[in-house]
């Protein structure tokens, strides 16, 4: 089984701000998918079906993104499941300008809550990410209210545009890993 983890905040306030777009991602990948609607499990919303032969699973954490890293709380003890190997987090990047694609097999934190509560609810930061340039944060401006603002239409138009590619880039993640995708999808 795969997961793929888009990191949000929950409530309709958020729907449209930068930090959410890892949930406008796993929103896609249901519809591409064909996985049907989201539905309540233990501390998230799950969507789930088959792509090819694969077991996968969307969610999108019901908690803050600070406490988001609780949505893996049933999934981390499932036998087989590796971390390494199984776990896609899809995650916003105010480090990263509008539109940018970043995959990577692991790394830190980067100063975002949500990875921080992913990484201390796995105890380890050896798993796959997806950071998606939302726009690199204006000098002096404070970092919860530029990831909390809604985006300007044409920066929405941007990331909303990538959403096919981004799908088809996590579909291939599912079949041969993150290497084959960084190489492929970086930029």
């Amino acid at each position: 089984m795969k997961i793929v983890l888009g990191l949000g905040n929950p409530g309709p306030e958020y729907d449209q701000t930068r930090h959410n777009v890892g949930w406008w991602v796993v929103d896609r990948l249901a519809y591409d998918w064909d996985f049907g609607p989201f539905h309540p499990e233990e501390n998230a919303l799950v969507s789930e079906g088959e792509v090819g032969d694969i077991e996968v699973k969307l969610l999108k954490p019901t908690k803050y993104m600070n406490r988001s890293g609780l949505a893996l709380t049933s999934f981390k003890a499932l036998e087989g499941f590796q971390i390494e190997e199984d776990l896609l987090v899809v995650v916003d990047d105010a480090a990263l300008d509008v539109g940018r694609i970043r995959f990577r097999p692991e790394g830190g934190e980067g100063g975002h809550n949500g990875l921080k509560s992913v990484s201390g609810a796995l105890g380890s930061s050896g798993y796959a990410r997806l950071r998606i340039g939302v726009g690199v944060k204006p000098e002096g401006s404070d970092m919860s209210n530029w990831v909390l603002g809604p985006m300007p239409e044409e920066e929405e138009d941007v990331v909303i545009g990538l959403l096919p590619e981004l799908s088809d880039a996590v579909g291939m993640w599912l079949e041969e890993g993150v290497g084959a995708v960084m190489n492929r999808f970086n930029r």
